[in-house]
């Protein structure tokens, strides 16, 4: 606040309302991981809203998201470089044995505890799907 970031100021209130309403929404307090969850899902708001600003033209909409989306990543465990999420990919198909499209539910189940808030779920999935339709 007294830097004067407001934008800065304006997303960290957005992130405690949210973890407030869920922590009222639950009726209980949230531990880091339920707090993990909601900036993950506060990231994937922002990565579809920048897709569809930048759809619309809408410069000075993309830059806003693209800012509180920075700073929600500095809240967020540390992100996995592609390698070691193929590397965990690979482990949960062979300890599930999924060997088809039908059952990548097995296999999301295992990679989600281990992958949530430091990979994007939407690209762990296509890679799931592609490694199985292989």
């Amino acid at each position: 606040m007294r830097s004067g970031e407001k934008s800065r100021l304006q997303t960290i209130r957005l992130i405690l309302a949210a973890i407030k309403q869920r922590e009222v929404d639950t009726r209980k307090e949230l531990t880091d991981q339920n707090v993990i969850t909601v900036l993950t899902k506060m990231q994937k708001q922002r990565r579809e809203s920048i897709t569809h600003f930048e759809k619309a033209d809408r410069q000075d909409l993309v830059d806003k998201e693209t800012s509180e989306l920075k700073l929600i990543k500095e809240y967020l465990p540390e992100e996995m470089s592609e390698e070691e999420i193929d590397k965990i990919i690979l482990q949960a198909l062979s300890e599930s044995g999924a060997t088809s499209i039908k059952e990548m539910g097995k296999v999301m189940g295992i990679l989600k505890p281990k992958l949530s808030g430091r990979a994007n779920m939407g690209e762990v999935s296509a890679k799931i799907k592609a490694a199985l339709n292989s």
